[in-house]
């Protein structure tokens, strides 16, 4: 089974060192995503539907939103990850458009300098750093591969924007899932209440959002869960039972497909850094 070795939840969002080695189901998250192979054997990634090679020369980076799934290739001792979750209001406090957090490109060379960079933060990590000392590493690191994703990128620099969800019918259905997301949704009557027949609530929702409900509900559903784990003491079997799953081993199942080990293992090692 995977484990994490150090996750710090803060305003910045995530940072977490994992070893890996059980693939996850297609997932995405709400915030940006870097990725660093630190250790071990290099694994695979597939972002959009493309694979990448998870390796000590390359940095993965996932915007906000983009399905993705892990590939280990050592299903025994696996591999350590250092791993980012970023904030978009974290990284451009600013930014009228949340959603301005976009990489160049998903898979970027490691300058010499930027390693350096990446191993230097994941030991400072490993090392229960202070809410300072973290922010402000994170802050330099994320800004580096944020900057080198469009040194090499090919996409022309006014495409760092994402389009922002215009549909009225679609932010409906967004606003309905966000209320209380639940394993026990229907979406199907999320459709009809957003005005829309099966079919085209699916095909407008991936139009607008890139993803479909259903991966956008599972989202929904593990920022929960996350935040249960982590900032209350609430027994498992008991946000099981809030989130909508039937047992607790259904939740479990749920958890490790999307984030590779056991809510119990992950809440373990989970420290809250606050200002």
């Amino acid at each position: 089974m995977s484990k994490a070795l150090a996750v710090f939840h803060g305003q910045f969002g995530r940072a977490t060192v994992y070893q890996l080695n059980r693939p996850f189901n297609v997932h995405a998250h709400r915030e940006g995503h870097l990725i660093f192979h630190v250790g071990g054997t290099p694994a695979q990634i597939d972002v959009c539907d493309q694979r990448r090679l998870l390796t000590e020369d390359f940095v993965v980076a996932v915007n906000p939103w983009e399905p993705h799934n892990f590939l280990p290739t050592d299903m025994g001792n696996g591999a350590i990850f250092f791993v980012l979750y970023v904030n978009a209001e974290w990284f451009a406090p600013d930014a009228a458009n949340s959603q301005n957090l976009r990489f160049g490109c998903t898979h970027f060379k490691r300058t010499d300098v930027l390693d350096k960079h990446i191993r230097r933060t994941a030991a400072l990590v490993c090392g229960a750093p202070s809410l300072r000392s973290l922010d402000c590493e994170l802050r330099r690191l994320i800004d580096s591969c944020y900057e080198e994703s469009w040194q090499q990128s090919e996409t022309a620099q006014q495409a760092r924007a994402a389009a922002a969800i215009t549909d009225f019918r679609v932010r409906k259905s967004i606003k309905l899932m966000s209320e209380s997301p639940g394993a026990e949704i229907e979406l199907d009557s999320i459709a009809r209440a957003s005005g829309l027949s099966r079919p085209h609530f699916y095909r407008l929702f991936r139009t607008q959002t890139g993803v479909t409900p259903h991966l956008y509900l599972n989202t929904l559903i593990m920022e929960q869960a996350l935040d249960s784990l982590v900032a209350t003491e609430v027994p498992i079997a008991d946000i099981s039972f809030d989130l909508g799953f039937s047992s607790q081993s259904g939740f479990t199942r749920f958890f490790a497909a999307n984030v590779g080990m056991a809510p119990t293992d992950y809440r373990r090692a989970a420290k809250v850094l606050r200002p």
